[in-house]
């Protein structure tokens, strides 16, 4: 039977290109009060960031490539922080899909990064979970795939890993740490590293979350899926 289901919240159900491109804009404003060239740091910004948001230290690299590399960092790295837009959106029909599905089962979120960050996100984007988990309140070495925040998640919810189920886009984190748990994931393939192969495979993959919340709603319609047998395919 499937009890609950956690949802990572980056590029998973909103993309995180939207919120990143305007916080690269407040902190190309901040750079240009200190002295930087404001349209060419912002073009670096993102010329850096597309290169791949885990490499880190962009603010940093895009001070070097428009030549203010001796700029403080600490002013430019709190408007970054600062950034909280009054508006965000999810994908397409992502929050009808989540409203329904919640009206049937327990539904939580999981996130990584700078808990201050993601809540706004949140306030932004105006979702709603019976269970929000900051991986970065247990200490950042527990982002996922570190698996402490999904059974936190899933503790609060009085739920077992067999009994729910785990929608996240990266296969690295989110499929890895759901495997760890023993939830069963399903993988989307929506925003930066919507090409990278499924390694780890996940139990099921998706175009996008509106689509993995109707394989779940297909699971919780089926006749005998409260046998609590997790199909091996």
């Amino acid at each position: 039977m499937i009890s609950a289901v956690l949802f990572d919240l980056d590029d998973t159900l909103s993309p995180q290109s939207t919120w990143l491109d305007g916080a690269w804009v407040d902190v190309a404003h901040v750079g240009a009060g200190l002295g930087a060239p404001e349209v060419s740091l912002l073009a670096a910004l993102r010329t850096i960031a597309a290169d791949g948001t885990d490499r880190g230290r962009i603010i940093d690299r895009a001070l070097v490539c428009v030549g203010c590399g001796d700029l403080p960092v600490a002013p430019l790295v709190a408007a970054f922080r600062d950034h909280a837009p009054p508006k965000l959106f999810p994908y397409p029909g992502v929050r009808a899909a989540l409203e329904q599905l919640r009206r049937r089962v327990p539904i939580g979120l999981v996130t990584d990064g700078d808990p201050r960050i993601q809540h706004s996100k949140l306030e932004a984007l105006g979702l709603d979970f019976d269970v929000i988990v900051f991986s970065d309140d247990l200490g950042r070495e527990h982002r996922k795939p570190d698996p402490l925040p999904l059974r936190i998640a899933l503790e609060r919810l009085r739920v077992t890993p067999d009994r729910a189920i785990f929608i996240g886009d990266r296969p690295s984190k989110d499929i890895a740490a759901a495997h760890t748990v023993g939830m069963r994931s399903i993988r989307v393939r929506t925003g930066e590293y919507a090409h990278l192969p499924d390694d780890p495979a996940p139990w099921r993959t998706a175009p996008d979350a509106v689509a993995a919340c109707a394989i779940v709603g297909g699971l919780l319609t089926r006749p005998g899926v409260g046998t609590g047998q997790v199909s091996p395919v």
